[in-house]
């Protein structure tokens, strides 16, 4: 099996929610963390809890995804202070309201975009020559069942993670050469506050990052390309 404890795991969406769970289940397992999310009192928070739980270097940096620069700076900055990633985790996930899609602005449709899609190819970008150098590492892009699906009122968010979804599929025939792992984790309805409701009938966060750790945790034989899991309140496919 593939030990998490001493490797440099970078982080984004991590203040909160599925973040939030992973960040801390992640730190129990004693895996150096690079944090990032648009809260910074929020990451401080997170990174005492996480030292608490027994992280032996977390570096929390606040940033907004949707700023090229901000992500260049996180990766640098995180880089320097724990050293190249492992594992680069593309968590953060954002949409500005659900809406049909003639009454979304061309402003929404960017930032949803650049945070769901961009942001995430950016990271990428920079960490694959890392990686690349040393002959491994592991990719994971949190995507989500929107990909399977056709929702309505989500079709700029769900375009944006079907484009990551196929660039993730892409990756991976890129990157297995070099021996890097790409794996795409496509969680069901989960009970954060990334719904306007609470949703107890649904997964837990802390359950999707005991899934991601599963994936990460995998034998070194054994890469998971994709990993669908849903809460048993939903059945239909």
């Amino acid at each position: 099996m593939i030990k998490i404890a001493g490797k440099v795991i970078f982080l984004t969406g991590a203040s909160r929610g599925i973040g939030r769970a992973l960040a801390l289940r992640f730190a129990r397992e004693k895996a150096r963390l690079a944090l990032t999310a648009r809260s910074g009192p929020a990451l401080r928070e997170l990174a005492a809890e996480a030292e608490a739980l027994g992280a032996p270097a977390v570096f929390p940096r606040a940033a907004d995804l949707a700023r090229a620069l901000d992500v260049a700076d996180f990766y640098r900055e995180a880089r320097a202070a724990l050293g190249p990633p492992d594992v680069l985790i593309n968590n953060a996930g954002f949409i500005s309201r659900r809406a049909p899609v003639w009454e979304l602005t061309a402003e929404e449709f960017d930032a949803m975009v650049a945070v769901n899609l961009r942001a995430p190819f950016l990271l990428l970008r920079e960490a694959l020559p890392d990686m690349i150098e040393r002959k491994s590492g592991h990719l994971v892009n949190v995507l989500s069942t929107v990909c399977h699906f056709a929702n309505e009122n989500m079709g700029v968010y769900t375009a944006a993670k079907k484009g990551l979804e196929g660039l993730t599929a892409v990756l991976l025939k890129e990157a297995r050469p070099h021996g890097i792992r790409v794996s795409a984790v496509y969680p069901g309805g989960t009970d954060t506050d990334f719904r306007p409701k609470r949703r107890p009938d649904y997964l837990k966060p802390e359950s999707v990052a005991e899934a991601v750790l599963a994936v990460l945790s995998m034998p070194e034989d054994l890469i998971v390309h994709g990993i669908t899991f849903r809460p048993m309140v939903e059945t239909n496919f």
